[in-house]
Parts: C-alpha cells; structure tokens; sequence
C-alpha cells in the first residue's frame, strides 16, 4: 500500500528497508522475518492494483518480484551496520 508521504504511521516493530526515490520503503516485522534472505524488486507497471493505494488513480501498480540473497550478498549484509532491518524507526 503507498501512502502520502507523512500520512503512514510506522509502529515499532515496521523495519525500514530502504528508500524509494528518496521516499521511505517500511515492511511489516513480522512479514520481515519471513522475506529477509530476500531481495525485493519493485517495479510500477502499467494496470489496476487492489485497494486504495496512492497509485490507483493513476492507471498502475506496483509489482513486486523476490529472489534469494546468495552467500556472497548475506554475509555482505551482516556485515554492514545499515543493511535492511538494522533501523526500525525513522530519523
């Protein structure tokens, strides 16, 4: 779901994974816990999504597709300090 920006509550256990063209992207913690050896791609296409998403109106969806992080890429992400789910706050 996309919102305005300022309009998303973040609870404390949301995990910020990054950002999106300088917007922050939050994942549920517990749905974190399920996807974190994964890499998410998103992507927005053109269509209709479900719901009442930022984006509806607009004629697209976004469109997520994962695959698995690989050895190489989940030591490097232990390894570094800011890698997803390190900061679970915003500031």
């Amino acid at each position: 779901m996309c919102f305005p920006r300022g309009e998303f509550r973040v609870g404390e256990r949301d995990v910020l994974l990054g950002q999106l063209e300088g917007t922050p992207f939050y994942i549920g913690g517990q749905q974190y816990e399920v996807w974190k050896h994964t890499q998410l791609l998103i992507d927005v296409v053109p269509g209709c999504g479900s719901g009442f998403s930022l984006e509806a109106p607009l004629g697209v969806r976004f469109l997520t597709r994962s695959r698995m992080f690989n050895q190489r890429e989940r030591t490097w992400l232990e390894a570094c300090s800011t890698g997803p789910g390190r900061s679970t706050r915003p500031g």
